[in-house]
């Protein structure tokens, strides 16, 4: 007997991960949804019908307070119903109420500040929140619970609610290296993050703020001073801090591509800053100035750390470049960056990883956040120091269009192992890691955007840190994708959980399709912790063109044979997946009361990888022809040859066509969103300096539409300008009609 092993270690796996798995709420068991699931519900029978006959009472809160409009924003928006203010006379009444330490749920008073109690009884709904932010919290609670009955009205569930959350800090990571968003779109960004109860956003602003003392750095277009300001007033409106995060002083190549910082390079890479040039301090203390003067009303300073590979490598620091003076070197930019941002009121957070040695933890402020509990050999030091540390989580995965959220099973092609997926390492993360053996403060849900993910695609993992960080013992990771399609899509969506699995299913087809040589156009990263240069060699996304026939009896070598066949079965298997796939994203965008951009863009990666798969098999169409045509010479009937060859041209040229075209839709879906990539505002232009991070995809349009032989570059275009002399050539030879090749539009 065969045994299947990829699968046994799926099931394996999978078996494990259900092991962690929470049964069901009872407000899901009724059909309720929330997120984060509250964590005290006590259900009596029955329920209540939701209308416009309802007034609300906030009388005894402020005037135009945030959780007020909220409420009536929201119940117009998704439900159209316009709620007035109670009178004497009303039978049916919201009442919000803002009483201090009316939810006991916490010793500690900052969690205990966002606790609510919400009481749903025949004729009062009463909210009320131990503060501002608790009110706020419980109003989005009643928001996600009204869900439509069998004759079309809403209902709630008789309950009272006991709510608060358990981790103070709730970070939803916003990476913006490769683009830079509307400010319309963040402000949505904001409300849906207030509606799953973030209350931190990790703002990776590199070259998108203008940073007034040096604003060389400032991509064209990037946020004013007053543009943050107003981001951030928003969202501390809604109780969210925007903190920016200022990569430093590791990855700046945002920064040292530019010549006036080029001698603070460490070593003539833009990767890294020189820590022994006190210059380099200055201008990173700068950048934090006027981040901060940017963002007033937030607490935090994330100074990142990221990847510091090689703090003491600079030649002006005088010591050896070794494990010790990195470590030390690194504490001591720590230091000065706590002292800096305190000295401004700020908290920082950092990323506590290589080179910091165990030894030297206890050198590092005890204020200070790692945000990742990272080493092992870190915690007993942190744990005794009493240092607060985020449970880190990335959403993106390695994919270069959509996260692997849901669990893989072993791939056809075999290239993709079994993982539970990213959601649910996120609940073991978050629930069942090693967290809690420190002191955790908060959550991090990652989303870097260096492969170039939308981030309308990052909401799911989003919403599942969020549910996580608030209640880590929540509900399994089954049901809060449940509960996220029903508040995120609305309750007429459906078949959503089929779509992302179908997304993700095409976008580790497009990623593993491709054919991988060493880049001929980009150098080598810089380093990594096991030294400079090593395992950061880059590569091109490459995919042979179609073989050329040969003068004078049109003989060629077909390419799309032997190892391609098992790519060809993938890429029409692929190609009848994405034909669902798309036809289910037309039904939805119909059916989803919200968020109907969110479908938009995943069918604008539904036709890339579709586009993608039919162009693979467009390839073996052209090789066919071509093969036709050589048979058709075999035989000497020269007319049938010359229209087989234009035929492979015609099937070229119409594949180039649909890329263009759905490059061109994409764009427009995009940036609808985000502002153009790489424009020039008001005369300055941006720097194109490829720096050490992975590249986005559609800046690297070139390697993804054109197909690059492993032995020259050559996409189909410049192959149909080599196939079309050889038509005419042989045409001519054989006396065919030059009617039909001009009719066929043959490139010069």
């Amino acid at each position: 007997m065969k045994i299947n092993i990829a699968f046994l270690l799926a099931s394996l796996l999978l078996t494990l991960a259900s092991a962690f798995a929470q049964p069901p709420t009872e407000l899901f068991l009724r059909g309720y949804s929330a997120i984060p699931a509250p964590q005290k519900v006590e259900l009596q029978t029955g329920e209540l019908e939701f209308n416009d006959a309802w007034g609300y009472d906030a009388s005894k809160i402020a005037k135009d307070h945030i959780a007020t409009r909220s409420l009536l924003r929201d119940l117009q928006e998704f439900h159209r119903l316009e709620l007035r203010a109670a009178t004497n006379q009303s039978k049916n009444v919201i009442r919000l109420v803002v009483l201090k330490g009316a939810v006991k749920l916490s010793d500690d008073a900052e969690l205990e500040k966002q606790g609510y109690r919400l009481k749903i009884a025949p004729g009062l709904i009463e909210i009320t929140g131990n503060s501002d932010q608790g009110l706020f919290y419980g109003v989005q609670t009643l928001l996600h619970l009204l869900k439509p009955g069998p004759r079309g009205q809403l209902l709630l569930p008789v309950s009272t609610i006991e709510d608060g959350p358990k981790l103070q800090l709730r970070f939803l990571h916003w990476d913006t290296k490769h683009h830079q968003d509307r400010m319309e779109t963040l402000k949505r960004y904001l409300d849906w993050a207030a509606r799953f109860k973030v209350n931190m956003i990790g703002f990776e602003l590199e070259d998108k703020f203008e940073y007034p003392t040096n604003p060389i750095i400032g991509a064209p277009g990037a946020f004013t001073t007053a543009e943050m300001q107003e981001l951030v007033n928003y969202g501390l409106e809604r109780f969210i801090q925007i903190v920016p995060n200022i990569q430093a002083p590791a990855h700046m190549a945002y920064v040292l591509k530019h010549q006036q910082f080029a001698h603070l390079r460490a070593d003539n890479s833009n990767y890294q800053s020189c820590l022994c040039d006190e210059d380099v301090y200055k201008l990173i203390f700068q950048m934090y100035d006027d981040v901060i003067k940017a963002t007033k009303g937030v607490d935090y300073l994330f100074v990142s750390t990221d990847e510091v590979y090689y703090a003491s490598i600079c030649s002006k620091c005088g010591k050896p470049d070794n494990d010790e003076n990195r470590s030390l070197k690194w504490v001591e930019f720590v230091k000065r960056a706590r002292d800096f941002a305190a000295s401004r009121g700020r908290r920082i957070l950092v990323w506590a990883e290589y080179p910091l040695l165990p030894e030297h933890v206890k050198m590092i402020p005890p204020d200070v956040i790692d945000g990742v509990i990272g080493e092992e050999e870190y915690l007993k030091s942190e744990n005794e120091m009493g240092m607060r540390q985020l449970a880190y989580t990335s959403m993106q995965g390695a994919e270069f269009l959509f996260p692997n959220h849901l669990p893989n099973y072993a791939s056809a092609g075999g290239d993709l192992g079994p993982s539970s997926g990213r959601l649910q390492g996120a609940f073991e993360a978050i629930a069942k890691g090693r967290i809690w053996r420190g002191k955790p403060i908060g959550v991090f849900g990652a989303a870097w955007g260096d492969s170039g993910l939308h981030s309308e695609t990052f909401w799911l993992g989003w919403a599942t840190v969020a549910a996580y960080g608030w209640n880590p013992g929540g509900p399994a990771v089954e049901q809060v994708v449940a509960d996220f399609m029903n508040i995120f899509y609305g309750p007429r969506a459906s078949e959503m959980v089929e779509i992302y699995r179908g997304m993700q299913t095409q976008a580790q087809f497009f990623e593993r399709s491709w054919d991988r040589i060493v880049s001929r156009v980009r150098a080598s990263g810089y380093g990594n912790s096991y030294g400079k240069g090593i395992g950061t060699t880059r590569h091109d996304q490459t995919l042979p063109p179609p073989a050329l026939p040969e003068l004078p009896g049109l003989n060629f070598a077909p390419v799309y044979v032997g190892r391609y066949e098992k790519l060809l079965a993938e890429a029409q298997a692929s190609a009848r997946e994405n034909d669902q796939l798309i036809h289910r994203l037309h039904q939805n965008i119909l059916k989803a009361d919200r968020n109907r951009y969110n479908l938009e863009v995943f069918l604008s990666l539904a036709e890339l990888t579709g586009h993608h798969s039919r162009m693979i098999l467009a390839m073996k169409e052209i090789e066919s022809k071509m093969n036709a045509a050589r048979q058709s010479a075999d035989r000497g009937d020269a007319q049938q040859a010359v229209g087989q060859l234009l035929a492979a041209y015609t099937r070229a040229r119409s594949t180039v066509e649909e890329r263009q075209k759905m490059f061109a839709d994409l764009t427009t879906v995009w940036e609808k969103s985000r502002f153009p990539k790489g424009r020039a505002v008001n005369g300055k232009k941006f720097l194109h300096i490829l720096d050490d991070v992975k590249d986005h995809w559609a800046d690297r349009r070139a390697d993804l539409t054109y197909m690059i032989a492993p032995e020259e570059s050559i996409g189909l275009e410049q192959w149909m300008k080599k196939l079309a002399p050889i038509i005419r050539e042989y045409a001519q030879k054989n006396n065919v009609p030059v009617r039909a090749l001009e009719e066929a539009r043959l490139e010069n």
